[in-house]
């Protein structure tokens, strides 16, 4: 595995360690490290930038899915400061996955995230 593919998972990583921050310091915290301060998240519901804004969009996503979590579904696939991968939001009591997607996340020098454009795959009805 190459140095640059290492970026790419360890930047996915943090990505997911925000998105399962349950407690608020914990996420503001996990946010911080993954993004940059003026780092952007667009999905077809939120189109949010800054630490605080993604912080907010992390935990309405917990009030929607309590006992859920996030994870890699497949590969990290990367090129240059560009990297996409698929998760799926699962369920602690039963394995379930009711929403999945596919992200594509834009990286500084650092590694840490300028930028996310979010697809959601599947949803539940009403959701």
């Amino acid at each position: 595995m190459s140095a640059t593919t290492h970026r790419y998972e360890d930047a996915v990583a943090r990505y997911f360690e925000a998105w399962n921050a349950e407690d608020p310091a914990a996420r503001a915290k996990a946010v911080a490290a993954a993004w940059t301060e003026d780092g952007a998240y667009t999905d077809p519901l939120a189109d949010v930038s800054g630490h605080e804004g993604i912080a907010a969009v992390i935990a309405a996503a917990h009030e929607q899915f309590p006992g859920f979590e996030f994870r890699l579904s497949g590969g990290v696939d990367g090129h240059h400061d560009t990297a996409r991968f698929s998760w799926e939001l699962v369920s602690g009591a039963d394995g379930s996955a009711p929403v999945a997607g596919s992200d594509v996340i834009t990286l500084d020098g650092q590694g840490r995230i300028r930028a996310v454009l979010g697809f959601l795959d599947r949803v539940p009805a009403g959701a």
